[in-house]
């Protein structure tokens, strides 16, 4: 693995927020901006009014969403760092595709946990043209995407799962195939683990003690029983019954200590290939692990197999 020291080379985040350019799209922005100590514009990270200002405004500069907004509780995603698990997923089907990114509504991508924001549809539908799936146990959150979908005329998939404990099975038609599947998990094993996340990220950042979240979250985005791990090792048991019908599946992994137990996991699964993706962003560097059960030399025939 090669630790990355900056954002994708694809990603239009990579030099930073151009404060001029967004507020020119969205004026409203404006009131939430602020100095930093060395005078560059800014907003104040710990307002999530602000900062869904911040996501509305780079939605549309970037990304042509005309409307967006979530209900009050909901995670408020940081756009930089999500889209650049879109690029790095783009990397991967190109590494089967002769080094070119494959774009066009042909390519099929399953989101599990798409939440109320839908900004991995929004970000990959925009970059690369791709169908995407979003799928959510939250009622809630499929509304609010659904309206997001409808004010912007556009064409994105969504989808209730029903069954907490499941992840693909009911969601997965009998006659679909997806090239990628992808997630960002619940990663605490409880409520009060996530409230003491919080507070040494304040801690960390100089802030003191606090249990504000700034990009909000309700229970089902920020935990689940067993936190990520298990999340991921239920996914994993799960992929097994669709190997024939996704090309990858992957999901994001935010502690890099879950990587081995993982890794031996997917071993007892069975699977053709797996690895590791780092990807720096800022002073944090995220992940994401990818498992397929295709052997590389049929994944170009994936693609021409997978419905259109």
């Amino acid at each position: 693995m090669v630790t990355k020291s900056k954002l994708h080379p694809r990603n239009q985040h990579s030099e930073g927020y151009d404060f001029v350019r967004l507020m020119a799209q969205t004026p409203e922005l404006e009131a939430f901006t602020v100095s930093n100590p060395v005078g560059q514009t800014t907003i104040d990270f710990q307002d999530v009014n602000a900062v869904r200002m911040l996501n509305r405004a780079l939605l549309k500069t970037h990304y042509g969403i005309d409307f967006w907004g979530i209900p009050a509780g909901y995670l408020c995603p940081p756009i930089p760092g999500r889209v650049d698990y879109i690029h790095y997923l783009a990397d991967l089907l190109a590494d089967s595709n002769n080094q070119e990114v494959p774009r066009g509504r042909h390519i099929k991508v399953l989101d599990i946990g798409t939440g109320a924001s839908l900004v991995y549809p929004l970000t990959g539908q925009s970059e690369y043209g791709w169908h995407f799936t979003g799928v959510d146990i939250d009622a809630g959150a499929i509304k609010s995407a659904r309206q997001i979908c409808e004010f912007n005329k556009l064409a994105i998939t969504l989808r209730r799962q029903s069954k907490r404990e499941n992840i693909f099975r009911g969601v997965i038609q009998p006659n679909e195939a997806f090239h990628l599947t992808m997630c960002n998990p619940p990663f605490h094993g409880s409520l009060e683990k996530a409230n003491k996340g919080t507070q040494r990220k304040w801690a960390n950042l100089g802030k003191g003690r606090s249990t504000k979240l700034n990009f909000g979250g309700r229970n089902a985005e920020l935990w689940c029983p067993g936190g990520e791990i298990q999340f991921i090792a239920r996914m994993v048991e799960q992929s097994i019954e669709f190997a024939d019908q996704c090309l990858w599946f992957t999901s994001l992994v935010s502690k890099k200590d879950n990587l081995q137990p993982l890794s031996r996991i997917l071993k007892r699964a069975r699977v053709a290939d797996y690895k590791v993706v780092e990807m720096a962003q800022g002073q944090k560097t995220n992940r994401f692990i990818a498992w397929t059960y295709t052997r590389k030399k049929h994944h170009s025939l994936f693609a021409k197999r997978a419905p259109a």
